[in-house]
């Protein structure tokens, strides 16, 4: 029934002068709205009703400004556990119920956001018991020497660390990885596209995709959605990478174990490594996978590069 028995209900009453007020809507101590009554009800003679609609976009608005999103644990660096962090969203329905309540009483100029916590996934106890059991990994070398190449894969490598894939999900390296951007501090690169090489922004993350795939397979997950180089890369074996892009092809696995698998990635000096983890409880079917070669591969210029593609 929703709201609409009080309307009904408001309509069989005797017809009264509404008086218009203001009310701020605040949120520890601050104010996050000031706003008046016109603006939220239908102009009809004396009966207030509240207009839906511009009441979502108000609470659409207040959310964003106290919204706190909730972080997973994690383990830094030295493979310690950072501890999880709960986060808050605002609580809609007991905002709309003290809104509408101010509306027809009118018993307080002010309300306090009411909230609601957001639970992160993964939390310590979690973390801890799926972090002691390596299930597969994989290495592979780059020249240090490109200096933007190098910087996109160490950015990509750590948006990739620490994810955790709960048992039936799937890990989409497009999803996770998100959009390369310049505003992201991704740098133009060396990129292969229709066999051919050029220069684009965010150029060298291939690497962090064919390094989580080879590390994926060996660890017996299911490759969902892979695709190869239009042309041989130099950092893995032949037929072994996995090529990404925003706008076109994505690198995909899915979890098909019963325990949470957790990926730990790292690119600094030249050596790009991803290993995945799981709990002492999982029974995972280990497969054979060549390893990369430690031979550098020669640094790209930039001279070297047709830009146009042609």
């Amino acid at each position: 029934m929703g709201w609409n028995w009080l309307f009904a209900v408001l309509l069989l009453l005797p017809a009264q002068e509404y008086q218009l007020d203001t009310l701020t809507i605040e949120h520890q101590g601050e104010v996050v709205a000031h706003l008046t009554d016109k603006e939220y009800i239908y102009p009809l003679p004396s009966i207030p009703l509240v207009n839906d609609e511009k009441l979502a976009k108000l609470m659409d608005d207040i959310e964003k400004k106290i919204e706190r999103k909730p972080v997973n644990a994690s383990l830094n660096g030295a493979g310690q556990i950072v501890p999880e962090k709960p986060g808050v969203r605002l609580n809609r329905e007991a905002f709309k119920e003290d809104f509408y309540r101010y509306i027809y009483e009118h018993h307080t100029p002010a309300l306090e956001v009411p909230l609601v916590q957001v639970y992160p996934r993964v939390d310590s106890e979690m973390l801890s018991s799926i972090k002691s059991k390596l299930i597969g990994a994989y290495v592979t070398y780059y020249n240090s020497r490109n200096k933007n190449r190098s910087e996109n894969i160490a950015l990509a490598a750590k948006t990739i660390n620490n994810v955790v894939v709960f048992p039936g999900e799937r890990f989409s390296f497009n999803q996770i990885v998100g959009k390369r951007t310049k505003d992201k501090g991704y740098k133009r690169a060396p990129v292969i596209v229709r066999g051919e090489m050029f220069e684009d922004v965010g150029g060298g993350i291939c690497q962090v995709s064919s390094t989580l795939f080879n590390a994926a397979d060996r660890a017996g997950l299911k490759i969902v959605e892979r695709y190869t180089h239009s042309r041989r890369v130099p950092y893995v074996p032949s037929g072994r990478d996995a090529t990404v892009s925003w706008y076109g092809p994505d690198f995909v696995f899915q979890n098909s174990y019963h325990e949470p698998v957790l990926i730990r990635a790292f690119a600094q000096a030249g050596q790009m490594s991803v290993s995945i983890y799981s709990s002492e409880l999982i029974d995972h079917k280990k497969r054979e996978v060549p390893s990369a070669s430690k031979k550098l591969p020669e640094e790209v210029r930039v001279e070297d590069i047709n830009v146009n593609g042609r």
